[in-house]
Parts: C-alpha cells; sequence; structure tokens
C-alpha cells in the first residue's frame, strides 16, 4: 500500500490566534497592520515571537528584540503571548483534523501529521480533501492553515512549507528532482545554519547538489549519521511512522515552536513559565497533580534533548512546577546549541484527592494554590490575559494600549479602546 501522509501546519500561530480572538470581540484584523506576538521591549527577553505580513514587509523578523522592530515601525502593535489561548485554538484545530483519519501526530502546538494511508475509498481525491481540511478550519475556527501532502512525513512537512498563506502543495516522490532539488540547502528539513554552512563552504548550495554527490562524501562532512540523514531527506526518503499515540496516555503536555532560535537561557526561561502557567491551569480544571516534570528542547538541526524528575509529592502548583522545570532547562541548556522548541510534560497523574499535607509546611504550599486558584478563577472570568504573574509581568502594556488604539476601524477612522 502506497503511503499518503499529510502535513498541517498554522500560518503565524500565535499571531493568526490572537487575530481571530480580536475579529471576534472587535471585528478589526491585526493581520492587515503591523503587529506581533512579543513580550517586554525593555527587556533582553522581550523578543518577536510571531509577526504580521506587513510587518515583515518592515523588515521585522521573529526573533528579533522588541526595541529593534519598534525602531523599524513606531506604530506597531504588540499584544502579549498568550499560551492559554494558544492551547484552546491548538485543541480545536487538532479535533477538526482527527475527524479525518484515526492515526494523528502532534508535532507541535500549531502543527501535526495525518497518516491517511489506505483511505482511498473514503477520500479518493486526496487533493481534494486537503483542501477541505483547509477550508473547514479557516471557516470554522477563523484562522487558515497550510497543508502539505506527500509519501511520508518529510515530503508531507516540506510541502506545506511551500508557498503561504492558505494554501495546499503536494510533494510525493515521483516530484522530488522537480519541487525539492532546487531549493537552498538550509531548507531543507533537519538542516540548521551550521550545517548548511559546512555544504555550502563545499559548494552544495542546493538540495539537489546534494542527492548528486555521493554518500560517503557527504557522510565524510557532516558525519556518518547526521550525512546519512540528509543524503536520504535530499532523496526524499522517510520511513519514520505517524505516532498516533493518544495524548491522554502521555498526561499533560505543552510546547512551543519559534520560527528563530533561541539562543539565551533568559528567554528560554520566559518561555518556559508561560508554557508552566497554561498547563498547571489545565491540570487544576481536571482536578489531578503530577508526580513527574519533563522539560524538551528541539535544536536548530532538529535533535530533541529531554530531562525530567519525579517529585516526591505531587502537585498541581504553578510555582512547583516551573521551580523543577527551571532546573531541568539549566541541565540541558547548552549555549553553542540554538533552540527552536521549548516542552513541558506532566506525566505519573493522580486525583488531587490524594493530596498529603506537610506537616512541615510554613503555609507557603497553601499561599501558592489560593494564589493559583484566584488567578484561575479571574481568568475563567475575564480573560486569560486579565492578570499576569508577578515574576512574568510585562511592562509593556502601556506600549500594547498605545498601538491598541491606532488599530483601524471598517470604515478607515481609528477607534479609541
Amino acid at each position: 500500500m502506497n503511503r499518503l501522509v499529510f502535513h498541517i501546519d498554522v500560518n503565524s500561530a500565535f499571531l493568526s490566534w490572537e487575530a481571530a480572538r480580536i475579529v471576534k470581540d472587535k471585528g478589526e484584523d491585526i493581520r492587515l497592520i503591523p503587529s506581533v506576538i512579543g513580550g517586554d521591549p525593555g527587556k533582553r527577553t522581550g523578543v518577536v515571537l510571531a509577526k504580521s505580513i506587513p510587518a515583515k514587509k518592515l523588515g521585522i523578523r521573529t526573533g528579533e528584540p522588541l526595541s529593534t522592530a519598534l525602531r523599524k515601525c513606531p506604530d506597531l502593535f504588540i499584544a502579549h503571548p498568550d499560551f492559554a489561548l494558544y492551547e484552546k485554538n491548538s485543541r480545536a484545530f487538532m479535533e477538526i483534523c482527527a475527524k479525518y483519519t484515526p492515526v494523528l501526530e502532534k508535532f507541535s502546538i500549531d502543527e501535526c501529521f495525518l497518516d491517511m494511508s489506505g483511505t482511498s475509498k473514503i477520500y479518493p481525491d486526496p487533493i481534494k480533501t486537503a483542501y477541505d481540511i483547509k477550508d473547514e478550519i479557516k471557516s470554522t475556527l477563523g484562522f487558515t492553515v497550510n497543508v502539505g501532502v506527500g509519501s511520508n512525513k518529510l515530503l508531507a512537512k516540506m510541502a506545506s512549507d511551500f508557498e503561504k498563506p492558505d494554501k495546499v502543495h503536494t510533494l510525493f516522490s515521483s516530484e522530488v528532482e522537480e519541487k525539492l532539488w532546487p531549493l537552498r540547502v538550509g531548507e531543507l528539513f533537519g538542516v540548521g545554519a551550521s550545517t548548511a554552512s559546512r555544504l555550502e563552504r563545499s559548494y552544495i548550495y542546493t538540495v539537489g547538489d546534494i542527492a548528486r554527490r555521493s554518500l560517503r562524501s557527504i557522510q565524510a562532512l557532516l558525519g556518518v549519521k547526521l550525512g546519512r540523514t540528509v543524503y536520504d531527506f535530499a532523496w526524499g526518503k522517510d520511513d519514520s511512522p505517524v505516532n498516533g499515540e493518544s495524548e491522554e496516555a502521555k498526561g499533560y503536555s505543552i510546547s512551543t515552536t519559534l520560527e528563530n532560535d533561541l539562543t539565551d537561557i533568559e528567554s528560554a526561561r520566559a518561555v518556559l513559565l508561560t508554557l508552566a502557567d497554561s498547563v498547571c491551569a489545565r491540570m487544576r480544571a481536571d482536578g489531578v497533580l503530577a508526580g513527574c516534570v519533563g522539560v524538551t528542547l528541539r535544536s536548530s538541526d532538529f535533535k530533541n534533548f529531554s530531562h525530567q524528575k519525579k517529585i516526591p509529592e505531587p502537585t498541581d502548583i504553578t510555582s512547583e512546577i516551573y521551580g523543577v522545570s527551571e532546573k531541568l532547562l539549566s541541565e540541558l541548556w547548552r549555549d553553542d546549541l540554538p533552540v527552536r522548541l521549548v516542552g513541558l510534560s506532566l506525566t505519573s497523574l493522580t486525583d488531587d484527592s490524594n493530596m498529603q499535607i506537610d506537616m512541615f509546611d510554613n503555609g507557603e504550599k497553601e499561599k501558592s494554590r489560593r494564589l493559583d486558584k484566584t488567578l484561575d478563577d479571574i481568568r475563567n472570568r475575564f480573560g486569560s490575559t486579565t492578570v499576569v504573574r508577578g515574576a512574568s509581568y510585562r511592562k509593556d502594556v502601556r506600549v500594547g494600549k498605545k498601538y491598541d488604539a491606532r488599530i483601524r476601524s471598517k470604515n478607515g477612522e481609528n477607534k479609541d479602546k
């Protein structure tokens, strides 16, 4: 049976999800103006996480400091990261995708693989089915995706990265020479900046140049394991399965992929704290505690590094989960290894009715629990961005209001917010 895999990727996910919320609430679309998702412009950790097309046209890049972006566009609209919103949209997006196949692999918060092999009797036209998925997500949820259709996971993912947004592209094995080989080496999945530089120093500039070399020569440049992977990918070869393991079997997890790599640990800590705040709120809503914390980093060359640690006493307290995860992050972090994904997982779950009372606690745990409950209640009533924790407080609220006032109404007049 011939394999058929879809890769579905949300277009500029964080900004699209924020835009969909603003469109629903106010009828205005920040995707049509220079806008970004980012943190505090006064701090080193204040970076652009996502950008609109008008912002991109002004030279604003994902991963650059917000202070630099503001110099390029003083009227830039800045929205805070809101991982609770992102998780809500991610679940809704995955639910639609899961209707089309029982084998779905969540690759990150905003992308997934669907194994469509053997579905020809149900979906005789795979291209039409890809458009159906894309259009259902757009009409139902208000944001756009790209769908890549390929003979395996590699080719499907490469196809989804072709022209954006709101597109369907194919990359079958028979199309590798035509569509894959002309790409620059840095565009090949698994080839990071340092690997691309090594290849280009040897006059290997395109994916086709890799394929036309011998396997032995590529391995001499990149090492045996990486050389084999890059060489196989250049030929469109990938046997990895679509892993359809259910999320419930894993416990609670959340991750975010950044278009540009993180190169300092402080930025990674800021992202990790927001992830912990979001996933712990989900866990508390379900009435469970976690006994094991795991942190995953994905490097720029798509290698995963992870550590996990069991907790002596299961907990749902955000500060405790973050404290453990921050130590794991410090153990994993390497200054010479740019990071493109940060993930947090909570496993070894138990019902919160089994919570143990610590006779030696000085009251700090109870204070933390009351704080978490208060934050959860306020966010549930008034929205997830109503309050933020002191440790991750964003001082750019005033900046956000300043630029919020510059969003134009449909008739072109400025509105006061």
